[in-house]
């Protein structure tokens, strides 16, 4: 573990963090430059003004989304504040460029006003084609996407909430089919009154769960209680627990078919899973610490168990949804995320996994597999065409080859410099503060430091210097597409779950 933690250190001291920002164009002569920037840079400029649509196509804001967090909320660790913060935005920003090839920015704001926060993101919204809401705490996240989704005509996504929520929909749909059962029969228990356990009632009741209870620290949610409530609990004890079940969640378990856990480490009890109905699917999501260990849950009876780690199987990470749902959402330029884009994310998860391949440990495809983004981008991009919010049309079948296509080409550079290592510190210039034969990059110039010393190679995860070796391209032993059949699990990574009052992992 310490290995680990300085390795991490290393990785972001030496560096100067995980991102930087790249040319697209080259800057070698005068013409470049008047192309560039003035004179020239006025046309597209005269452009959009004329149509403001034109701005997705002459620059930047057609493939860039914002990850922004106040810090209120940041995994383990809670209200650590907006610097402290800042190195998962940018691990964010790079999961958004490794899975998908999106451009993604880290923003960290300072303050707690859920007003000037939601006046600020509006105020920068122009820039962006999405924004994606990240380590807000609870309940005032739910307030500030609210007001955002009214305000702005771009996709705005809180992370914690609908990013688990896809993936635990994903890892059920598939577990269903094991267990043989429905949606419309199913009792399920939520633990957890977050971000993420909010987020999975309200996904649940979208695709025919009838029979949910949500239960906090204070025990089980139910209409009229007055402890420990508030307006959005509020909201969920009228659509949820028809049957005014009180008490706590050994009680709430009594007859249940699904448990997902969001909440903290250890709640729940071989006795509890003991209570619960024939083939329990068990989805304990608390990191580090899982709600129940999987090896106890399947000792209880457990039929599928699923956690937030990446070292066990049937791991709901949300790096399985976000970078392909953004991905759709920006090919079609939609307007807004709604239920039936998550729901079609949702579905194209679990689809990567056909009826012959599925067993108790295999639910849930890895993070690795090629065919995730693709799939999640095409399914997104079809479903907002057909719910009415895209502002352009494209192929669904040409939006998957496209992301496929831009994401090995992706890695396969990265892997190509995988060998070069981290970016070395830099090294200290000649007296007089210049290296001899200094020349500008480009043409006939070099970076004194080495070839290639610029170019940061972190891998898909954020922690390391290149893709493992097993889940590189190569490793599958074709250049090709990956058909629609089933992949093997393997490993992932960067766990999604929630703690109880909205912190996540």
């Amino acid at each position: 573990m310490m290995d680990m933690r300085l390795a991490a250190l290393r990785l972001h001291r030496e560096n100067g963090g995980k991102l930087a920002v790249r040319p697209k164009v080259p800057l070698r002569s005068s013409a470049d430059l008047s192309l560039a920037y003035s004179p020239w840079v006025a046309e597209p400029c005269k452009e959009i003004y004329e149509d403001v649509e034109r701005v997705y196509d002459y620059t930047i804001k057609q493939n860039l989304v914002a990850v922004i967090s106040d810090g209120t909320a940041v995994l383990g660790l809670g209200n650590i504040g907006p610097e402290a913060a800042l190195p998962v935005m940018e691990g964010k920003a790079l999961l958004f460029k490794a899975f998908a090839d999106i451009d993604a920015f880290p923003l960290v704001v300072d303050g707690d006003s859920v007003d000037a926060f939601v006046d600020l993101v509006t105020r920068l919204a122009p820039t962006f084609g999405g924004i994606n809401l990240e380590d807000i705490a609870a309940p005032k996240c739910f307030e500030i996407e609210e007001r955002l989704k009214k305000r702005l005509d771009i996709p705005v996504f809180h992370d914690d909430q609908h990013g688990t929520a896809i993936v635990t929909l994903a890892g059920l749909i598939n577990a269903l089919r094991l267990v043989d059962k429905t949606f419309p029969d199913i009792r399920v228990v939520v633990s957890g009154a977050g971000a993420a356990g909010v987020a999975i009632v309200r996904l649940l009741l979208s695709v025919g769960v009838r029979h949910i209870i949500l239960v906090d620290t204070k025990g089980i949610l139910y209409e009229g209680r007055t402890v420990g409530m508030n307006p959005i609990k509020e909201e969920i004890a009228r659509l949820t627990n028809r049957s005014r079940r009180t008490g706590g969640l050994a009680e709430a378990l009594e007859g249940a078919d699904v448990f997902i856990g969001v909440s903290v480490g250890g709640s729940l009890t071989k006795a509890m899973i003991a209570r619960m109905n024939e083939r329990p699917i068990i989805f304990a999501l608390a990191n580090p610490v899982p709600e129940i260990m999987p090896e106890e849950a399947l000792a209880a009876g457990a039929a599928v168990v699923g956690t937030g780690r990446s070292d066990y199987p049937n791991q709901v990470n949300n790096v399985l949804a976000f970078p392909g749902l953004f991905r759709g959402a920006l090919d079609v330029r939609a307007t807004t995320i709604n239920e039936k884009m998550k729901v079609a994310a949702a579905r194209a998860i679990a689809e990567l996994i056909p009826p012959e391949a599925l067993r108790p440990d295999y639910v849930i495809p890895s993070p690795f597999d090629e065919r995730v983004a693709p799939a999640v981008a095409r399914a997104v991009a079809r479903a907002a065409m057909e719910t009415g919010v895209a502002r352009r049309r494209k192929d669904p079948e040409a939006i998957y080859r496209d992301t496929f296509d831009r994401v090995r080409r992706l890695r396969q550079a990265w892997d190509a410099g995988r060998d070069l290592g981290p970016l070395p510190p830099p090294a200290e210039p000649p007296e007089g503060g210049a290296w001899a034969g200094d020349a500008p990059f480009g043409p006939g110039g070099s970076d004194p430091r080495g070839s290639g010393a610029n170019e940061s190679r972190p891998d898909a995860g954020g922690q390391g210097t290149g893709l493992p070796a097993a889940e590189r391209p190569e490793a599958a032993g074709s250049s090709d597409r990956p058909s629609a059949d089933g992949a093997g699990p393997d490993g992932g990574r960067l766990a999604a779950s929630d703690a109880e009052e909205g912190g996540r992992r």
